[in-house]
């Protein structure tokens, strides 16, 4: 039996990779909206893509880490994280996919 999909998940970059070491880039899915959130000192920056308007999901495999970047289809920046595992950015995609499908009109 398949475990069903939760209604959010959050992906968290690895902290041995630039830039993520005390504050490592989240991912966040839901079927409303995927989240990109970085955490400073003093605050956070996130940025944002409705489910409907994700216009694909690119992921670049290295050796040990992958990058992923998600593009709008409003012409807003894309979305990008590096230092995700590969079986991690393979479900982000998965996920946006699955909302977009199970998506009302």
């Amino acid at each position: 039996m398949v475990d069903p999909l939760p209604q959010t998940e959050t992906f968290a970059a690895s902290r041995w990779t630039r830039g993520n070491f005390l504050f490592p880039t989240r991912i966040v899915v839901s079927p409303e909206h995927v989240l990109r959130v970085k955490s400073h000192l003093f605050g956070s920056s996130q940025e944002s893509i409705a489910i409907g308007k994700v216009a694909s999901v690119q992921i670049s495999t290295g050796v040990f880490w992958s990058e992923i970047r998600i593009d709008s289809s409003g012409g807003s920046n894309p979305i990008l994280s590096h230092g995700h595992r590969k079986r991690d950015a393979e479900r982000i995609r998965d996920l946006i996919e699955h909302f977009q499908s199970t998506r009302t009109p």
